[in-house]
């Protein structure tokens, strides 16, 4: 046991490279005892390394959640359950109602975690969103780009941090890309997927994301990604350097397409990208961003999302007001290839280097790095505080640099 002797938090599974280690920080901040609901605690380091209490449970099966959420409540109390993940989101949710505690609402976040259920309720709504088509094999993924015109983006209906997302200029790569995404019968987590697919039209342009929390736009964020075909996100920059009425225009939108879903509690991070014709959702997210996207806000908008929404979850009423302050932007080191984590180093120098107020590398010597082209693919960061947007940016690319994680 380890924590405070409050009522519990129950998270349901955890961010493996996010949010997750900060909600157990803040929880205890707040006087609760953090609980990890975990069907495989070893995925998470940091239960160990903070002693955070952990139940080792089938978290794919609500009712198994339910009974270790009934469990703690018998005990010091249960003053909420939520999650940071967006794969159990929706089931965390679904407790929160059968519990009575507070909790947005589970068919909102349960349609929207399902992005062909998603469009269709943006487009119904007037939401400006990319030409879609959804499909259950790969010849009829081809005939949808067909249709819709080259390129497209492919990817899955139920997938986070860009996994199993790729552009596709023809024909045979959306035929190679949708067998090889149909024929995986669980994602990465171990939890089933469905047989079904996006097909859409690719959308040129800068890319945001606007983190909302309840009906108030915290700020916009600028998104950085790597080489195409793939959208692995490799640095964001808060607050995004654009003027005034574009990031209010964004904001518009962006609480127009959670209105339209159904969310609107708690927060929500929309992606968008801003087009000749003005912006265009990608899609929305029912749940804090990932990325440490939460730390930039944090830092540069004087806003805690993260205690925020532990604060929400368990209870309380937080008025996530933001109080511009500086620039804060975030650099990703991704992994070269796969293999083997031979050496890593430089942090010293990445910690020390000016503006730089965080640095980790997210490997250690000896684990396994098997390339997705999703998120999973970086190995480090650096996060770095400036005056203006230029600055905070060169110094968390400078920063990062220093990091090295060198493969056997």
């Amino acid at each position: 046991m380890s924590g405070p002797d409050g009522p519990s938090l129950a998270l349901l599974e955890s961010n493996t490279t996010g949010s997750g280690r900060e909600f157990c920080a803040v929880a205890r901040a707040r006087g609760l005892r953090p609980v990890v609901l975990t069907v495989a605690p070893g995925r998470y380091r940091y239960l160990d390394e903070d002693r955070v209490d952990r139940q080792v449970i089938d978290t794919g099966e609500i009712g198994a959640v339910l009974d270790a959420c009934e469990r703690l409540a018998k005990g010091d109390g249960l003053a909420g359950v939520t999650s940071s993940s967006e794969y159990f989101a929706a089931s965390a949710a679904e407790a929160a109602a059968r519990l009575g505690l507070p909790g947005p609402d589970p068919a909102a976040l349960a349609r929207c975690r399902e992005k062909d259920r998603q469009r269709g309720a943006l487009a119904a709504a007037g939401v400006p969103i990319p030409s879609y088509r959804a499909v259950g094999d790969d010849a009829e993924a081809v005939r949808a780009a067909g249709e819709i015109g080259y390129p497209v983006v492919v990817k899955p209906t139920t997938g986070s941090g860009s996994a199993g997302v790729r552009l596709c200029p023809n024909a045979a790569t959306v035929a190679e890309h949708a067998a090889a995404l149909l024929g995986a019968a669980e994602n990465e987590r171990g939890l089933p997927v469905r047989r079904v697919l996006l097909v859409e039209q690719y959308v040129a342009g800068a890319e945001f994301s606007v983190e909302t929390f309840d009906q108030t736009v915290v700020g916009v964020v600028a998104k950085h990604l790597g080489p195409a075909p793939f959208f692995v996100e490799i640095g964001h920059d808060f607050p995004a350097p654009v003027q005034p009425e574009l990031a209010r225009v964004l904001g518009e939108v962006a609480r127009a397409a959670v209105t339209a879903l159904g969310l609107g509690w708690g927060a929500a991070h929309t992606e968008l990208r801003l087009t000749a014709d003005g912006p265009v959702v990608i899609e929305v997210n029912p749940r804090l961003a990932g990325g440490m996207i939460p730390s930039l806000v944090r830092l540069a908008g004087g806003v805690d999302l993260v205690d925020a929404v532990v604060a929400r979850a368990s209870g309380h009423d937080p008025s996530p007001a933001p109080r511009p302050r500086l620039h804060a932007s975030i650099r990703f080191v991704v992994a070269d290839g796969p293999g083997t984590v031979a050496a890593i180093g430089g942090l010293d120098r990445a910690r020390s280097a000016a503006g730089s107020v965080a640095a980790e590398i997210t490997v250690g010597v000896g684990d396994q790095v098997a390339i997705s082209h999703s998120f999973r693919d970086r190995v480090g960061y650096a996060i770095a505080v400036g005056e203006d947007a230029a600055s905070a940016a060169e110094r968390a690319g400078r920063a990062a640099a220093h990091l090295r994680v060198v493969m056997g």
